[in-house]
Parts: structure tokens; C-alpha cells; sequence
């Protein structure tokens, strides 16, 4: 007996369709999608999501200086001459950067196997580069969905059947983050 369902398809196939509907179903919230593939998703995306709640705070934060160059009011950087030569300034900031421990780092390393990158693009730009934002999937799962879960013990996902699709009569369903 087989751990998981083949799907119909070849191995590279079937891990690119569940790695597509997981970083789908994270991102938005829910997908639609045929019965068997729910339940394959539904493994994966709550093997993920209970990894993000056991790491959630599992973090330091730790002071760091950082020399950024010093921009004028055009946002172009801000440059002196010095010995004959055009030199970019640089002032030294303070900045808070959260460190991950190693744990929250495999964590993290374990998540980016799965998770398609993300880009988002504004409406008014759509097919266009420009304004186009990389969202960070595994940002998203430690900051905005592990913190909605904490105080559960599994169970973050629900199948809602919707009845069979008119093609070939296969039984769709609705998977959901509750």
C-alpha cells in the first residue's frame, strides 16, 4: 500500500502540482480543487503550518550598524569629492534584525523546499514588471498564519465538497485554512 497518492502523473509532475497548490493555498486562503489532490495538499500544508507554530518565537533580536549611503531629495545618492575622485557618503544607522535560531532556520530551509516564490502585482500594472512585489511565503507563515494557530492542535485545514465538476465528473471540494 502506498504513503501518498500518485495522482496520475510522474514524480517531478505530481511534487510541482502539490508544491503549486500549497504556496497557492497559503497565499490566498483557499483553492478549489479535486478531492484526492485536497487531501495529498492538505498533508503538506499542515506539516507546514504546525512547523511554523513550533518555531513561531523561536528568535533573537540582536542591535546591528550598517553604513547606507546618504541620499538627497531625489532619492540619488549624495557624492563629495575627495583627492580628485567623486566618493558616495555613508552614515552609520542603527538597525534591530531578528536572528533565527537554528532550529527556526531548518524550519525555515525545510519551508523554502515547498514554497514557490511568490511575486505580487498591483492591478493597475498588471503584465507589467514594474511595481511588482516579492512576497516571502515563509515571512508570511511565521508572521500572519502561525500566530492564528497557536492555541490549536492540528486540524488548520477544512475540505468542503462542492460537488462534481461537469467534465469528467471528478468530486471538487474547497480547501480552506480555517
Amino acid at each position: 500500500m502506498a504513503k501518498y497518492r500518485k495522482l496520475g502523473r510522474t514524480s517531478d509532475q505530481r511534487k510541482a502540482l502539490l508544491r503549486n497548490q500549497v504556496t497557492n493555498l497559503l497565499y490566498h486562503g483557499k483553492i478549489v480543487t479535486t478531492e484526492t489532490k485536497a487531501k495529498e495538499v492538505r498533508k503538506i500544508a499542515e506539516g507546514l503550518i504546525a512547523m511554523a507554530v513550533r518555531e513561531k518565537d523561536n528568535f533573537e533580536t540582536v542591535t546591528v550598524t550598517a553604513k547606507v549611503a546618504r541620499k538627497d531629495a531625489e532619492g540619488k545618492r549624495v557624492k563629495e569629492v575627495v583627492d580628485g575622485k567623486k566618493v558616495t557618503v555613508y552614515d552609520e544607522v542603527q538597525k534591530e534584525i531578528k536572528k533565527d535560531m537554528p532550529s527556526r532556520l531548518h524550519a525555515r530551509r525545510q519551508m523554502n523546499k515547498v514554497l514557490y516564490p511568490v511575486k505580487e502585482v498591483p492591478t493597475k500594472a498588471a503584465g507589467k514588471k514594474k511595481n511588482t512585489k516579492e512576497i516571502n511565503m515563509t515571512d508570511k507563515l511565521f508572521n500572519e498564519i502561525a500566530p492564528k494557530y497557536v492555541d490549536r492542535n492540528g486540524g488548520y485545514t477544512r475540505i468542503i465538497k462542492i460537488g462534481p465538476r461537469k467534465g469528467d465528473a471528478a468530486m471538487e471540494v474547497v480547501l480552506e485554512l480555517v
